[in-house]
């Protein structure tokens, strides 16, 4: 059965016009869902009855369930959600400067093996689909209405588990939805997409929303990133930079790096000096993330006074360099820090 959260606007309306009813139908079921997060159609009151007990017969209404809140000591919120076939995934909600972002994943686990993350110790287990993807924000923008009406999602990233470039028709299509003004309509600039280093999806983003886009680098020397990020070793830091010169960027657009500081090991002189070697900074946009800790790695955070000394000698360098703070650490749901639990059936009664 086709998933209701899967269809653009355009797609509904087809469908619903195969089935005798008018496009305007279609706009009416995409307001009262995105706009009223009314997912039953029992609730569509400007949908004659009769059409809205069909629609379940054609549709799969169906969104994923929020089984675990936890909430942090600076308002960070990670939410663990299930899907029907009860595999999970962590999404995480982030208020920031009068902001709230909401982080969503795009694969349950991960292929890609990143050497920091906990996402990567639980393999790849499947892609989620569009509607799990837009199903993720509905239920957690719902769940936040229910609390306060004025707590409004303002930002969506694409920062969660999986690397979205490798689930890319799904991303793609859920994105589409996010923007669509009949329904949530995001703008560009609110939604981010970040990538591994994915070469072959980098390489389809001319057939992509112009979304901001960050490319998680971590390292600009070769020996390094080879240790963090498998990734690399197929076309290394030059194949990844061939690759990122043909993103079809907007006027006035930086592509985001985010920079995993770690101690000792990507913190030197010799990485300030890669960098400025391999980044442009009229073209770039450098996030310092300090490397938050978690129970599967031996890495290790360097010293604030470490990441200050980092972030000015970038900046000496003429580039834009912020440092991220490490938001939910307390409850694993700063970056890297994401993994699902294992759910266990339980034995009907």
């Amino acid at each position: 059965m086709q998933a209701l959260y899967a269809l653009e606007l355009s797609e509904l309306k087809e469908l619903l016009k195969a089935k005798g009813c008018s496009g305007y139908v279609g706009v009416q079921i995409f307001q009262w869902v995105y706009k009223l997060m009314v997912f039953d159609p029992a609730g569509w009151t400007n949908v004659r009855q009769s059409l809205r007990q069909e629609i379940s017969t054609w549709l799969d209404l169906s969104v994923p369930q929020i089984i675990k809140e936890q909430i942090s000591v600076d308002q960070t919120r990670k939410f663990l959600l299930q899907f029907s076939d009860a595999e999970t995934v962590e999404a995480v909600l982030i208020p920031r400067n009068g902001r709230l972002a909401v982080c969503l994943s795009s694969q349950v686990g991960c292929a890609f093996g990143c050497r920091f993350c906990h996402t990567a110790t639980q393999g790849l287990k499947r892609n989620l689909t569009a509607a799990e993807i837009v199903g993720q924000y509905l239920v957690v923008q719902k769940h936040l209405l229910q609390i306060d009406p004025t707590w409004i999602v303002t930002n969506i990233v694409f920062m969660g588990q999986g690397e979205p470039l490798h689930n890319f028709a799904a991303v793609k299509k859920a994105i589409l939805i996010l923007l669509d003004n009949h329904g949530i309509g995001l703008g560009q600039r609110r939604i981010t997409v970040s990538t591994c280093g994915f070469i072959e999806g980098i390489k389809k983003l001319n057939d992509f929303p112009p979304v901001n886009i960050a490319i998680s680098l971590h390292a600009a020397r070769d020996e390094i990133r080879n240790q963090l990020m498998p990734v690399n070793q197929a076309q290394g830091l030059a194949g990844l930079g061939e690759a990122i010169k043909a993103i079809p960027l907007k006027a006035h657009r930086r592509i985001t790096y985010e920079y995993l500081l770690i101690k000792d090991l990507n913190d030197t002189p010799a990485d300030i000096a890669a960098l400025a070697a391999y980044l442009n900074p009229q073209q770039a946009k450098i996030n310092l993330i300090p490397f938050n800790e978690h129970p599967a790695s031996h890495f290790a955070r360097p010293t604030p006074e470490k990441i200050a000394w980092f972030q000015e000698e970038l900046m000496k360098r003429n580039f834009v360099c912020t440092i991220r703070p490490s938001m939910g650490s307390d409850i694993l749901a700063a970056c890297g820090q994401l993994k699902s639990a294992v759910q266990t059936k339980t034995k009907k009664k």
